[in-house]
This record gives structure tokens, C-alpha cells and sequence, in this order.
């Protein structure tokens, strides 16, 4: 296979930041080195970053589209999308899915068992929907929403045929908990989220098997020094990671740093991206709900409700080192904890031999030069 080394800039990830180099070998990384101490290998092809920083590739647990093309759109739809989100540093990505008729769901789960058996960057599916509270259903139609009763987890699971890695589900529901254990006891990631629930439930969710906290604070209960929620439960217990959404719109950046500092190692940074991601503002669709974009602000029309968003992970890094947070907590937010609550810490999110070939190439403004994903450059031109 052929070879790349990529040196004279910067490695970061989890591990610190030091001046070193990468050989790629076909999707894998073969060696790394630190530079003046380890001599450079030979390979087929060889870049110079002066002055840049490579990172591990992002990965992304919740979007919804890009390119003016939602998820649920088909393979079309889901290939223009994902090109806008590699095009900004995102490698491996799960693809969410609003709440929709089951029979669209099933449609949509089938689609990306087959993109996820042949294209490496797609890590599976998220149901975000159908299994959500009512009043907190945020940007998801009242109408397709459901208790995840067991005829109808057995269908979606059925119909992802192992490609459904994520689901969402409010644990007050009835069923909820049944269907938390049945999905956890499958392989499948449960995140806690638009939910009423109360601390003593959430906690309770987790004892069943969530380990993820959908787009922590939006979307559910807020910390009450008396009603503490869900996400006190979720920063209390080192086996839940908490997904944020640092668009500045989502959550303020004293929270983010509230959250960073209660849970390190333990913040996911997500998109939530919609289609307008990579594309202008306008009019859109998110399922079956309509949706006006504005400065980049997604809401459902005629209404204050925040529908996903237009976030990249390059400026979700952007923003949450801008808010005060630190750069290997940051890098370590968008690669080795959402690598790690998957279960695939040991193939991604790290510079180091034997993980992935997902980098990512910024120069001096954190900004993307380059990308790799699976050891393929991505083309950055639109």
C-alpha cells in the first residue's frame, strides 16, 4: 500500500501537543516519531506543515445533514452532506435521524447498513427520534413520536441489521427502561435526552445501560439547586459522556466551561448539524418540519425553538478553545471520547501506530488545510 509521512508540524491529541511526524500506511497509521529525535522514515509521499497542527480525525455523534441535504434524504442526500462535514474535519460520523413514520425509519436504517458496510467514515445510526417527550421534542414531529415499546425496538433493530450504534430515548416513558436495557444489551449507545426526567430517574437510565447524554442541557431540565435533572446525574457518574453543542447558540460558554471542568474526559463536542451546514441561510427541512435559517441560527418556523444546527467540528473546536477551554481537552472532546463511548478507542481518535488513518491539518488560525479519512485525502475544494 502507499505510504505518507506528514511532518514538520505540531501532533495534537489527547496525549499533548509535540513537534513530531505521522506515516500513514493505506488506512492505518504505521509509526509516529518526534521530530529532531526520530529520524524520518521514507515514504511514497511526503508533505511539510510549518507551522501547523495535525490532529486525529473528528468524529461527529449527532448530525443531521449539510449541503442542503438532510439525512433522511437518501444515499444522495447523505453523501452530499457527509463531503461538507469531511471537507471540515469530520472522519467518522454518525448519521442521526429526526423522529419519522417508522416505516421511513426502517427505510432510512436499511440505507445506512448498506453506506455503513462499504464507506469506513460511516460509523452507523442514531435514532435521535421517535422515543422523546412530548414537550421537550424540540425539532421533531409530534405526530411520529412513540414510547419505545418492544414490537417497535424490535423492528428498528432489526431493520439497522447491526448499524444502529446510537438512540435517544426520554427515560420517563413507558417501557423506557425495558427498552434501554434491551438496546444497551444489543450493542447500541442509549443517550438520555428530550426528557422531563427528574435526577432520580436519569440515574436510574444509566443503571440500565445509557451512557450518553444527548446535547446536554437543551432539550431537557436545566440544574435546580433543588431539582438538580439530568444533568447533574449525567456529570455525577463517570460512566455517562455529555454531547455539547458549542455553536455559541446552544450553550453558553461559562456552561461549556462548567461542563469541561465537572466531567473531564467525559464532554462529547457534536454538531446536531442540519442541512444548512456548509450551505447559506434560508428556508429548509428538517423530517417532516419546516425550518428558517438565519445568521446561521436554525429555528423551526415561526417559533423560538432551536432546530439543530449549522455547526462544523473544525469551529466547534474554535469555539470551545475561544471560550476558555483547553486545547487537549478540546481535541480530546472531539476524538478520544466520542472514539471511546462507541467503543472503538482503540481504533480512533489517536496519533499513534495502529489507530486509524483520520488526520486532520490545521495551520496557525486552527483552520483546515488538509484532511485524511481512513488514509484517503479528502478533496477540500466544493
Amino acid at each position: 500500500m502507499a505510504t505518507t509521512l506528514v511532518h514538520g508540524c505540531d501532533l495534537l491529541d489527547a496525549s499533548g501537543r509535540r513537534a513530531g511526524w505521522v506515516l500513514l500506511d493505506g488506512p492505518a497509521i504505521a509509526a509516529t516519531g518526534i521530530e529532531g529525535r526520530d529520524a524520518l522514515p521514507a515514504a511514497a509521499t511526503v508533505i511539510a506543515l510549518p507551522g501547523g497542527t495535525l490532529t486525529p480525525g473528528f468524529i461527529d455523534l449527532h448530525g443531521h445533514g449539510g449541503a442542503g441535504a438532510g439525512f433522511d434524504e437518501g444515499a444522495q442526500g447523505i453523501a452530499s452532506a457527509l463531503a461538507v462535514h469531511r471537507r471540515h474535519g469530520t472522519t467518522r460520523s454518525v448519521i442521526s435521524l429526526v423522529a419519522n413514520p417508522i416505516e421511513s425509519l426502517v427505510g432510512s436504517l436499511r440505507l445506512i447498513a448498506r453506506l455503513a458496510a462499504t464507506d469506513p467514515t460511516i460509523v452507523g445510526a442514531h435514532l435521535e427520534g421517535p422515543f422523546l417527550a412530548p414537550a421537550r421534542r424540540g425539532a421533531h414531529a409530534a405526530e411520529h413520536l412513540l414510547a419505545p415499546e418492544e414490537d417497535v425496538v424490535e423492528i428498528l433493530l432489526s431493520a439497522a441489521a447491526g448499524a444502529l450504534v446510537q438512540a435517544t430515548i426520554a427515560p420517563e416513558l413507558p417501557g423506557a427502561m425495558e427498552a434501554i436495557r434491551r438496546l444497551s444489551g444489543a450493542g447500541v449507545v442509549v443517550g438520555v435526552g428530550h426528557t422531563e426526567a427528574d435526577e432520580t430517574t436519569a440515574r436510574a437510565a444509566f443503571d440500565a445501560g445509557a451512557r450518553l447524554l444527548t446535547h446536554a442541557f437543551n432539550a431537557m431540565p436545566g440544574i435546580h439547586h433543588r431539582a438538580p435533572g439530568p444533568v447533574a446525574a449525567a456529570i455525577d457518574d463517570d460512566r455517562v459522556v455529555l454531547e455539547l453543542v458549542l455553536d455559541g447558540v446552544h450553550v453558553h460558554p461559562s456552561v461549556a466551561r462548567i461542563a469541561f471542568r465537572s466531567a473531564p474526559g467525559r464532554i462529547a463536542l457534536v454538531t446536531d448539524a442540519m442541512a444548512a451546514a456548509g450551505s447559506a441561510d434560508g428556508f429548509y427541512r428538517l423530517g417532516s418540519l419546516n425550518v428558517t435559517v438565519q445568521g446561521g441560527i436554525a429555528l423551526l418556523n415561526g417559533t423560538s425553538t432551536i432546530a439543530g444546527s449549522t455547526l462544523t467540528q473544525d469551529v466547534a473546536l474554535r469555539t470551545a478553545i475561544s471560550a476558555g477551554i483547553g486545547e487537549v481537552a478540546a481535541v480530546e472532546a472531539l476524538t478520544t471520547t466520542p472514539a471511546r463511548v462507541l467503543g472503538r478507542q482503540r481504533e480512533w481518535g489517536m496519533l499513534a501506530a495502529g489507530f486509524a488513518a483520520d488526520l486532520v491539518a490545521l495551520d496557525a488560525d486552527l483552520r483546515v488545510e488538509r484532511v485524511w479519512a481512513a488514509g484517503e485525502p479528502v478533496p477540500l475544494d466544493a
